[in-house]
């Protein structure tokens, strides 16, 4: 494996990074439409026009969208991340160099679109869980290069995040226990590991049935217990089995109209991959004003 794969980056770092990338391949060798019409010295300001009801999300990575093209430009936040939004409002006001609110426009705009639908679907599923225990957890189904924007936005929506990548938790999948040869090998390894690499992180598994979930009672050494792919009378069963010994999480096949029924049967969790992998952006636009 490529040693450059074991780097860690800082949030602003893979945010930096993500913003350049954007801008490389958006604008290449000029944005030749602005540059032959719009005079250099051009001043002006655009304001973001909210065009859909949801939950704004992405206000401060569009600061630094425009910090990073321009740090001349001004902008004038007037709805934070976070606000409910509705058709009409103005969330923010940006001034400066023409040529730089017209390239800057679709990257802010592409971003906060995704964040704000994140946002506003991630609140719509925890508003559905309102009265009950359980949280709403994100997954790693995100658009690559932009994970962390995405999962910013879950929490900006209220929802959780769950791990962030391969390297800040343990997560005993399927396919780790059949390749491990089962349940106990696959933990008993996993400990053995951490141990020895002086790592402290929570560690996860995933069952497929009753039988497994009595194996992982019996083996014990793990922090959480995810069912996946349970009907809503097995997740009770489940969580009765467990009795309190170790978190739960449900995950699989659970959509808007069911989660409320996994979150009464008393699981800690639902992860919901839908909050990332299958959102509609929230319609806003940029425009002269």
């Amino acid at each position: 494996m490529n040693e450059n794969f074991n780097d860690m980056y800082t949030v602003d770092e893979l945010e930096d990074r993500l913003i350049d990338l954007a801008f490389a391949e958006d604008i290449g060798d000029g944005d030749h439409t602005t540059l032959c019409c719009i005079p250099e010295d051009a001043m002006g300001k655009s304001h973001l026009l909210i065009k859909e009801d949801g939950i704004l999300a992405g206000i401060d990575v569009a600061k630094r969208v425009f910090a990073k093209f321009d740090p001349t430009l001004k902008v004038e936040v007037l709805i934070e991340d976070g606000a409910k939004v509705k058709v009409g409002d103005i969330a923010m006001v940006v001034s400066g160099k023409v040529r730089s609110l017209l390239q800057t426009e679709r990257l802010m705009l592409n971003i906060m679109q995704r964040m704000s639908g994140i946002a506003t679907m991630t609140h719509k599923y925890v508003e559905r869980l309102k009265g009950t225990r359980t949280h709403v957890l994100d997954t790693r189904k995100t658009t690559p290069g932009m994970r962390i924007l995405e999962k910013q936005a879950v929490k900006i929506g209220g929802g959780m995040n769950h791990r962030i990548g391969l390297f800040d938790m343990i997560l005993l999948k399927d396919n780790h226990v059949d390749f491990a040869g089962g349940i106990k090998n696959a933990i008993e390894r996993c400990r053995k590991y951490l141990k020895e690499k002086s790592l402290d992180l929570k560690i996860e598994i995933e069952v497929r049935n009753f039988i497994e979930i009595q194996q992982v009672i019996d083996c014990g050494g793990v922090d959480r217990i995810m069912f996946d792919n349970f009907s809503v009378d097995d997740t009770r069963t489940a969580v009765e089995m467990i009795a309190g010994r170790f978190e739960t999480e449900s995950s699989g096949g659970i959509t808007f109209d069911t989660i409320r029924q996994y979150a009464e049967c008393g699981v800690d969790y639902i992860s919901v991959g839908a909050l990332t992998h299958s959102v509609k952006g929230l319609d806003m636009s940029f425009k002269a004003c």
